[in-house]
């Protein structure tokens, strides 16, 4: 076993052709150490309560699949195919839709391993925050519950790590936003900014990414994963909704105050983590605050960010992160109209515990999916045009 530490991550994209005499000799772990003044908690009431918890966890030992057995890797997509379906070809605007189509298929698919690779980063910093929550949650059905899901993220790295590897033979750095958010989230000793910030953000933005994902792709193996993926993220969520709404009750208005403007602040780190600035400025010349106030400038795209925040919104509401301090702040971002939707306190057990699709299954789904994402995009261009 070789591990190298370093101080930061590797800067570099990372290619995945190996030699022909590769074995685990070659193998060597890049490790950077970051330090958390964690406190725990021991629990000695063993009580097994009928909660929503307890039925998640059940659900999560139930539901557990297998990424070696249950994905069908046979169906990936070769090099030599584009990673998204034609109708999102078809859309392509800028500098992008003027390059020969080799050029366009290296580059996307180098934009979606670079997408890829952030959902990868953030299932190792959600695997890392549940385990600590193992140790620092106070209650017994929540570390149970934390230590089922720290097996679901492992699985998630795995599968991640394995696609980008086998599909696209890339892997990009962790996003330096992604990266900052994370950190402050695994060194923070209050165990309840570690819920908020990976439970409630992260993967609430995450479920919205991973759909995002699985309507425009064309890969029926990636589809399948991410669909399994966003089965269990959304226990993940849930979990952390039902858990804090009661906790947060108990602080004051100040601890509360600083619980709230904690979750801006993610949300601001992790808006622009949606946006790929590095592939652009390296293809095409332009400088990533070009990219960035371009970005903000569209319409179009402002809109396609935002809504991918419809799942953070309605649960900071419901635990009462929302504060009158907060709410004008949330306004200038234009994400305050996502916070009166569906919050996934509430949960439909049914939807929940049905077995798992199969990919003809999954493909019905995201072609109907795809064409609804689309006329919610269309309909709100054609308001702003109005």
């Amino acid at each position: 076993m070789k591990i190298k530490l370093v101080e930061t991550q590797p800067i570099d994209p990372r290619e995945f052709d190996l030699p022909e005499k590769f074995s685990p000799k070659n193998i060597e772990d890049i490790a950077e150490i970051f330090q958390t003044p964690m406190t725990g908690h021991y629990n000695w009431d063993y009580s097994d309560a009928d909660t929503r918890i307890k039925k998640l966890y059940e659900l999560g030992k139930e539901l557990n699949w297998d990424g070696s057995i249950d994905l069908d890797w046979s169906q990936g997509i070769g090099r030599d195919e584009f990673p998204v379906k034609a109708e999102m070809l078809a859309r392509l605007e800028g500098p992008l839709s003027m390059l020969d189509e080799k050029d366009r298929l290296e580059y996307m698919r180098h934009d979606q391993a670079w997408a890829l690779s952030q959902f990868l980063h953030g299932e190792q910093g959600a695997l890392l925050v549940a385990s600590q929550l193992v140790s620092c949650a106070p209650t017994y059905q929540a570390k149970l519950y934390a230590a089922s899901q720290t097996f679901d993220e492992a699985r998630h790295v795995e599968v991640f790590a394995r696609y980008l590897q086998r599909i696209h033979g890339l892997e990009y750095p962790c996003n330096k936003n992604l990266k900052a958010l994370l950190d402050k989230t695994l060194t923070d000793p209050r165990w309840d900014l570690k819920f908020i910030g990976m439970q409630i953000v992260i993967e609430g933005l995450a479920l919205a990414a991973f759909q995002t994902t699985k309507e425009t792709s064309n890969c029926p193996l990636l589809r399948q994963l991410v669909h399994y993926v966003i089965r269990d993220e959304a226990r993940h969520v849930t979990f952390g909704i039902n858990y804090l709404t009661e906790f947060l009750q108990t602080l004051t208005e100040e601890e509360l105050e600083d619980r709230a403007q904690f979750a801006y602040e993610a949300c601001v780190v992790m808006r622009n983590r949606i946006l790929n600035t590095e592939l652009p400025a390296k293809w095409f010349g332009i400088s990533e605050e070009e990219i960035l106030e371009t970005v903000m400038n569209n319409e179009t795209q402002d809109i396609f960010n935002n809504l991918l925040f419809n799942r953070v919104m309605p649960n900071l509401k419901k635990i009462g992160l929302l504060t009158d301090k907060v709410l004008p702040l949330y306004e200038k971002l234009g994400l305050l109209g996502f916070a009166d939707a569906d919050s996934d306190f509430e949960v439909d057990w049914a939807v929940m515990t049905k077995p798992l699709e199969s990919s003809k299954e999954i493909d019905k789904q995201s072609e109907q999916e795809l064409k609804v994402s689309q006329k919610i995009m269309e309909e709100a261009t054609a308001s702003l045009a109005n």
